[in-house]
């Protein structure tokens, strides 16, 4: 074998140890100890109380929001398949504007159904506390929280999958990838991809 052969194996393993342990450490990086949303009877809900779960998936959405109704069906599949594999789904009311963010009856134009038929609720999340310490910022965005010892891990955040108007052409499906390497105890893979949706309004 050539040195030059072997100086461009050797420069290959090399980047590719780089980018993974970058991934790695993307992954691993960024973490939250807890935080509370407020259900449908105005009651907290700790995200520390799903801590038996294998993980919990946080998905922001807006009922007002185009592209948060276009992943109505794609996101009622998602929550039915993985919460019988033992992950939790929250989904959040986000505000895209302040009519949206005051007009609570918009939530009825969002229908994601659970096992059963039953429309899944969603949460409140006041004053955009969450949004913020999660950075999601547009509206569908997910973020892919794993227990810890002393916490969450983030392991995922942004797109659903990489096509957001027409399901059927969709080829990579970032958040179930993400979800079935989890479950399987390997690396999430990407750590984040940018989502395309409705901004959330901050105040």
């Amino acid at each position: 074998m050539s040195l030059r052969r072997i100086s461009i194996i050797a420069a290959a393993t090399l980047l590719f140890c780089t980018v993974a342990v970058g991934v790695a450490r993307a992954q691993g990086a960024r973490s939250v100890s807890d935080f509370s949303l407020k259900n449908s009877a105005n009651t907290e809900v700790a995200l520390k109380s799903f801590s038996g779960r294998k993980a919990v998936v946080v998905v922001f959405v807006n009922p007002t929001c185009a592209f948060s109704k276009l992943y109505q069906s794609r996101l009622g599949a998602l929550n039915n398949e993985y919460t019988a594999k033992g992950v939790e789904f929250l989904f959040v009311n986000a505000p895209i504007n302040l009519e949206a963010s005051t007009d609570m009856g918009d939530a009825e134009k969002l229908k994601i159904k659970a096992t059963g038929g039953a429309d899944t609720p969603l949460f409140t999340d006041d004053g955009q506390k969450v949004s913020a310490m999660l950075g999601a910022t547009k509206t569908p965005e997910v973020v892919l929280l794993q227990p810890t010892g002393d916490g969450f891990a983030v392991r995922y955040k942004g797109a659903i999958d990489d096509n957001p108007q027409v399901e059927s052409y969709v080829k990579e499906r970032y958040l179930a990838q993400a979800l079935d390497n989890i479950l399987a105890g390997r690396p999430a893979g990407v750590a984040d991809k940018r989502a395309a949706g409705c901004l959330i309004k901050k105040f």
